[in-house]
């Protein structure tokens, strides 16, 4: 009788914990006696995760949060690679999170285990040099975008190029009709889609100047319905509180970020991951970037690519317009907004493109990822 796959797998944040469940789920396929261990959240748990401690414990963000947890973290970091030392699992697959990640991956390979990283740092983007770092702790990169896999192919890193669950998960032809339906809206007016982020400082920047763009649009054309998803109460409160509101005939939903995204005829988000959901329900979008000056000041010297949207990096071009920092600004950013609302000559050139898109990432993400996480461990030497 062949003994029972152990797999180590570790996720610190909710997006690593829909990463994870997918990729379970898909290597019990295989196995279906596998047995999962490390740290995970409730969708991992759901696929027979055996979890070390809470997911929640990992999850911090900004600056000094993680400092003020700082001895807390390098305890459960400590306890997940004695676990894994005393024990060895026949792979470890840590989803995102580098920062913590990586480190337990070096530790675990050193000691001759294979390890797996899924979802590549943006090395390609800035600190470059990271790169070194990635290719000493871990056997197989597991990329979620094609212009990753050859960076890493580039520079001699094993990396397999699995494509993206959302695109996926997310309808090639999306339902307009039937998302203005559930979201209430009128489905023969206009609809306008506002995501200014879902953390608070980034919420604080741009949400004021998006309110008072999406003012002069409705003023311009007081059939424009807009609606904004708050990522959370907090986030709700915040913009219910900010007085560019009153001016505006607007809707404010909780969460159902991506039903909006369906529904509207074009959107004004923060850079992230919005803005490859909204190429994939194939939305004309302006994408703005707004942070501290000092900041800014730093990281724009370290950025080593063109863009900072994910569709025109996908795309090796300027697919969708972006603003950062101080063109960020109502006058500049209504009249691109009006176009895209008015969807002028190169909006079907648009779709065709955010469709080639789509299918190219569209590469059933969780099996492709289960199955070089398969193949690494037949092959071990």
């Amino acid at each position: 009788m062949n003994p029972i796959l152990r797999v180590g797998i570790l996720a610190g944040e909710s997006s690593g914990d829909i990463l994870g469940a997918g990729l379970m789920q898909a290597m019990l396929h295989y196995f279906p006696d596998i047995r999962f261990e490390g740290i995970g959240g409730p969708l991992m748990e759901a696929q027979g995760l055996s979890s070390m401690v809470h997911m929640e414990r990992l999850s911090v963000m900004g600056l000094t949060e993680p400092l003020k947890r700082l001895p807390e973290l390098l305890r459960i970091r400590k306890n997940v690679i004695r676990h894994f030392r005393e024990d060895p699992p026949d792979v470890f697959i840590g989803i995102d999170s580098p920062d913590f990640n990586l480190g337990i991956e070096k530790r675990l390979r050193k000691a001759g285990m294979r390890t797996v990283h899924y979802v590549s740092p943006s090395v390609w983007a800035w600190r470059q040099g990271r790169i070194r770092k990635i290719a000493a702790a871990c056997d197989l990169v597991l990329a979620l975008f094609p212009f990753e896999a050859v960076f890493y192919k580039a520079r001699q890193v094993p990396v397999a190029y699995v494509g993206h669950p959302l695109a996926d998960n997310i309808p090639l032809v999306p339902d307009k009709p039937g998302a203005r339906s559930r979201l209430g809206l009128a489905i023969d007016r206009p609809v306008l889609a506002i995501l200014p982020g879902s953390r608070r400082d980034e919420v604080a920047r741009l949400a004021p100047v998006f309110l008072q763009t999406a003012a002069r649009l409705q003023q311009a054309d007081p059939r424009l319905q807009v609606i904004l998803p708050c990522a959370s109460l907090a986030r709700r409160e915040q913009i219910a509180r900010m007085p560019d509101i009153q001016a505006l005939d607007i809707q404010l939903v909780d969460g159902q970020s991506r039903i909006v995204m369906e529904a509207a005829d074009a959107a004004l988000l923060a850079s992230g991951t919005a803005s490859l959901e909204a190429m994939l329900y194939k939305l004309p979008m302006l994408v703005c970037y707004r942070m501290g000056a000092l900041s800014f000041a730093i990281i724009s010297r370290m950025v080593k690519v063109p863009y900072f949207s994910l569709p025109n990096l996908l795309a090796g071009e300027k697919l969708v317009d972006e603003l950062v920092q101080d063109q960020v600004q109502p006058t500049v950013m209504a009249e691109k907004m009006q176009r895209l609302l008015d969807r002028d000559l190169a909006h079907q050139q648009l779709m065709t493109r955010y469709q080639h898109l789509h299918e190219q990432l569209k590469q059933n993400a969780s099996d492709k990822a289960a199955a070089a996480v398969i193949s690494l461990i037949s092959h071990r030497p």
